[in-house]
């Protein structure tokens, strides 16, 4: 029976897609399959939560720390994402979803960070959906960019706000994620959106990324609608995605 989708849906939702080696190694696979059918399953997810009513989805793919990893890795999930940016631009620019590229463009080979800029220029007028792709990200890197650019920019200490720390981050523009969810069943977030996910609800679902599929995706949907946002201050009266 499929599971039905809740009438109070989150704004936005990001995504920690953890578990795709694992997954591989218990079904007999190579582990770089994982990552095939992880971001699979992901874009899937992401596709049908937009036709739901979800207007913003951040997914993180690469981490900062994820340059550790063996350079065969590295280079297939560098030649992964380069492919999956290829096949579906198309569907992006004709679904008319924002893209953007959440993490730094400086490491990556040239060719896949021109594809995100290319990407992100021919959707950058769309406002009906958005599409964050965090590659190469990590928390503590965009905070220490942001207030190094900040510096940069010679403003003054009563210039700093919160307002203005946001506007210098990859997600400037953009609600603050309403609900984070990490697969595989780790229950830690790794540094992810240290800075918008501080009154996000949390979501830790215990299947792999390869398995986490739409109706996994709404069991975390169902468990937020339950959930009595207050955002440190009182009950909050409003919807969560009003």
């Amino acid at each position: 029976m499929s599971i039905i989708v809740p009438k109070n849906l989150p704004q936005h939702v990001a995504l920690i897609p953890d578990g795709n080696r694992r997954w591989a190694r218990a079904k007999g696979l190579p582990t770089l399959e994982g990552h095939r059918r992880g971001l699979n399953t992901v874009i899937d997810v992401a596709e049908k939560a937009r036709n739901i009513g979800i207007k913003y989805f951040t997914v993180w793919f690469f981490s900062t720390e994820n340059w550790k990893r063996s350079g065969e890795e590295v280079g297939y999930l560098m030649d992964l994402a380069s492919s999956r940016i290829d096949s579906e631009k198309e569907k992006l620019i004709k679904d008319q979803v924002h893209f953007t590229h959440l993490g730094r463009k400086d490491r990556i080979p040239r060719s896949l960070a021109n594809k995100f800029i290319d990407l992100e220029e021919e959707t950058k007028a769309f406002t009906k959906s958005y599409f964050n792709f965090a590659f190469d990200y990590g928390g503590r890197d965009e905070l220490l960019t942001a207030i190094k650019t900040i510096i940069a920019n010679r403003l003054s200490e009563v210039e700093i706000t919160e307002e203005l720390v946001s506007s210098y981050l990859y997600t400037k523009g953009m609600p603050d994620p309403d609900l984070i969810i990490r697969t595989s069943g780790e229950r830690r977030l790794s540094g992810y959106l240290p800075w918008q996910g501080v009154y996000s609800e949390l979501y830790f679902a215990t299947v792999h990324c390869p398995d986490f599929d739409f109706e996994q995706f709404k069991l975390s949907l169902n468990d937020y609608a339950g959930r009595e946002r207050r955002l440190g201050g009182d009950k909050n009266p409003r919807p969560a995605n009003g």
